[in-house]
């Protein structure tokens, strides 16, 4: 089998905070065409859909496109992408908590990341939100139908 380089865009939103929220994902494996996945939750919060995009989307490759020889990640959220290449490594050096003492919020959503992120070969990208990125705009196209799921089943 041979290794491949896998290029992610990741979304996630949430309609007041906390409430619905929703989270996708799009994958281009280069040889396989796009891969996109979405879901939602029916209380939670707009940091929690954006971590849990980049989760599912590295549980997704971790199980369907081994091996890989580079993962680029496309987020537009600055949470995670400061969160996972500079705060986290604060954060388990002083027990989960921020450098204020308090403790990190969503730890179980950074413990899961971190876990998974340390296992796989990622460059972190940021790029502006809503600024005609195509596969960005497809994660934020997903992420909005799924609160519409969620908020139309109320």
């Amino acid at each position: 089998m041979q290794k491949r380089d896998v290029v992610v865009f990741t979304d996630g939103g949430c309609s007041g905070n906390p409430g619905p929220g929703g989270w996708a994902f799009v994958i281009n494996d280069g040889e396989n065409g796009l891969v996109e996945q979405s879901g939602g939750e029916s209380q939670t919060t707009n940091n929690r859909m954006e971590l849990q995009a980049v989760i599912k989307a590295l549980e997704y490759i971790s199980i369907n496109l081994k091996p890989v020889t580079t993962i680029q990640i496309h987020t537009d959220s600055q949470y995670v992408k400061n969160g996972i290449t500079l705060w986290i490594h604060t954060w388990k050096k002083n027990g989960w908590r921020t450098a204020a003492k308090a403790p990190v919020k969503n730890k179980e959503y950074w413990m899961a990341l971190d876990s998974l992120a340390s296992k796989l070969p990622i460059t972190w990208h940021w790029v502006k939100g809503h600024a005609g990125i195509e596969l960005n705009e497809r994660c934020d196209t997903l992420v909005r139908q799924e609160m519409d799921l969620l908020l139309n089943n109320r």
